[in-house]
């Protein structure tokens, strides 16, 4: 396949060609992209000349035996890399489908879904045998139109457009901290636990101004401690005696189960927003994501 223009349609590059231009744009060397994709350096050297040609510009700056981006060069590269990252994407997508219903790709929040999703994820594989779900992690809303995600696990108000929302379930906080630092600074009232770092979570700033206006305390020192990025890292300082932090029930149970977490005031809190599952309207009757939205409604089923 060559990258020549056809008169009358868009010009399309070869895969070869901007495999070759990608990888050579990562490396910094065309030499390590032709060692990367078991080819010659002639080789590599040849798909981004005829590339460069095809576009009517300069890609690399070449000194020597070294080589750089451009200005263009560089903003091309990132288009590449992600149009190739979804092509591979894709074609994983259709592979799937050999197995049944295909490949679920799942955005989840990370706490939530290491400690409450996949301890139940086997009863879902064990009724849908055909569904191979991948996952990343996401910590904030995103765009859809340019993620691959085909449905997400959403914490928040339900507003998401040009997507359905479904929910799954509110969300209870309380105060947990190590047993030993109960014991050790007194915690028995709800005006003690100032006098204690309070830990954070970054993507929940009020969560503690929050719970203390529900007291009655005054929410000046809501802010005073240490910031984490995920409840998870939350958590495990509370373990280590670190302060008191302010956690979901449920990504806790574990800890609270075993005595590494004690609630030294049980005044939980609920608020409005909650967890839900989310996709594009575009993606609604694809198998996977049917089959992954009857089976977790249904899962949670009764825990609003």
């Amino acid at each position: 396949m060559t990258s020549e223009i056809v008169p009358g349609r868009l010009s399309v590059p070869s895969l070869s060609a901007l495999a070759a231009f990608e990888a050579a744009a990562r490396h910094g060397s065309f030499t390590r992209a032709a060692e990367e994709l078991n080819l010659t350096q002639g080789a590599v050297s040849r798909q981004i000349a005829l590339l460069e040609q095809n576009l009517g510009l300069k890609l690399f700056e070449r000194v020597k035996k070294r080589v750089s981006l451009t200005p263009a060069g560089g903003a091309y590269a990132a288009e590449v890399r992600d149009g190739l990252s979804r092509l591979a994407a894709a074609t994983l997508s259709a592979m799937a489908f050999r197995g049944g219903a295909g490949l679920l790709h799942l955005a989840i929040l990370p706490t939530f879904g290491t400690r409450w999703l996949i301890p139940r994820l086997p009863r879902f594989t064990e009724a849908h045998p055909g569904v191979t779900i991948n996952f990343s992690t996401k910590l904030v809303p995103f765009d859809f139109a340019h993620d691959a995600a085909d449905a997400a696990i959403h914490f928040g108000l339900p507003v998401w457009p040009g997507a359905r929302l479904h929910r799954l379930m509110g969300e209870e906080v309380v105060p947990v901290a190590a047993p030993a630092l109960v014991a050790r600074a007194g915690l028995k009232e709800a005006a003690d636990l100032l006098r204690q770092p309070l830990l954070q979570q970054s993507t929940r700033p009020r969560a503690w101004a929050n719970w203390l206006e529900q007291q009655g305390l005054p929410p000046e020192r809501a802010l005073m401690g240490p910031r984490f990025e995920q409840f998870a890292m939350v958590a495990q300082a509370a373990v280590a005696g670190l302060g008191v932090a302010i956690v979901p029930r449920i990504l806790v149970e574990e800890e609270l189960r075993s005595g590494a977490l004690v609630i030294p005031v049980d005044r939980p809190v609920r608020g409005s927003e909650g967890y839900y599952l989310v996709y594009p309207e575009a993606k609604a009757s694809l198998p996977a994501v049917v089959a992954f939205r009857d089976w977790l409604v249904g899962e949670c089923e009764g825990m609003n």
